[in-house]
């Protein structure tokens, strides 16, 4: 077509060619594959001069139309994709983004406007590069990334906690070092095997052999463990208003629970598109300006032995 349109305004394939910056026979070809597609003569060519035919003409026509859509297309993508604009579909768990990381995306989106955001909330499947075939744009994860082709940016650590609640503890009582853990009712997390703790600066594991519950949901296992079920292992920043109210009483005075990273993912690449590379940005600086809550002591018995 661009060869087309300059043998049109030219009436000359080696001017059209030097237009091009390509050869004459390359435009000569370029008009010939037209004519053989379109089944018509676009161009009469004599010694003397290079005229378009009445197909010529109004195929010319239709293709400089089309040749300056593409280019004002081209432009208006090449504007999107330099500026913080356009469409944006981020996923997460839902107990994330029910808490700190909902408030940040939020945020985010009144400080963009031109973002279009959908954020949705579970549906993460195992696959660590399944949103993408869904049409996400950004996954926030908690769990190791095992695709080395993804890209992943860490944005926060997340402090997880030991709780139970006081009618399960008066019931079946405090434990006092990891070891009586193996007495008790252990609630899961899904794929949940063994939980890591530092208790006076000492790594101790405890195995799970069976839970007595377990859920894909931490927002689900926390009302377990509020109704009594047993002991879980819960993000501080969810289980923080059931602790200070009195709904859920935390374990191991001294002890440090392992904590987990909160990493953003996104499409392999050298370097994020703008509008991703903002969010980024903005969501782990909002969540350090706005830091996960702290649990006060420990209040009850226990003194975390090993």
């Amino acid at each position: 077509m661009r060869s087309l349109v300059a043998v049109a305004d030219t009436e000359s394939f080696a001017t059209a060619a030097a237009q091009l910056r390509t050869s004459p026979s390359s435009v000569s070809r370029h008009v010939a594959d037209l004519e053989r597609q379109l089944g018509a003569r676009l161009v009469n060519r004599t010694a003397r001069a290079v005229t378009l035919t009445e197909y010529g003409a109004r195929y010319s026509a239709f293709a400089r139309r089309i040749l300056e859509e593409i280019e004002q297309e081209d432009g208006r993508l090449t504007g999107l994709s330099k500026s913080v604009a356009g469409p944006l579909s981020i996923i997460c768990p839902k107990w994330l983004g029910s808490l700190a990381l909902g408030d940040a995306v939020a945020a985010f989106a009144v400080r963009h406007p031109d973002v279009e955001v959908r954020l949705e909330l579970g549906g993460l499947q195992e696959r660590s590069y399944a949103f993408l075939e869904n049409g996400f744009d950004v996954s926030f994860q908690t769990r190791p990334l095992r695709d080395s082709q993804m890209r992943l940016r860490k944005i926060a650590t997340l402090p997880f906690v030991l709780c139970a609640s006081p009618a399960y503890l008066d019931a079946r009582g405090r434990p006092v070092a990891v070891a009586d853990l193996a007495a008790h009712d252990c609630l899961t997390h899904e794929h949940e095997s063994s939980w890591q703790l530092d208790v006076h600066g000492r790594r101790r594991t405890h195995k799970i052999a069976r839970s007595s519950f377990s859920t894909n949901s931490y927002l689900a296992l926390q009302r377990a463990v509020v109704h009594g079920r047993g002991i879980a292992l819960l993000p501080v920043a969810s289980a923080y208003q059931d602790v200070i109210d009195g709904r859920l009483e935390t374990l191991f005075d001294g002890a440090q629970v392992h904590r987990r990273s909160l990493s953003a993912v996104f499409g392999p690449g050298e370097a994020a598109p703008p509008k991703v590379g903002a969010l980024l940005d903005f969501v782990a600086e909002w969540l350090q300006e706005h830091p996960m809550p702290l649990l006060p002591p420990v209040l009850g018995e226990g003194a975390g032995g090993p």
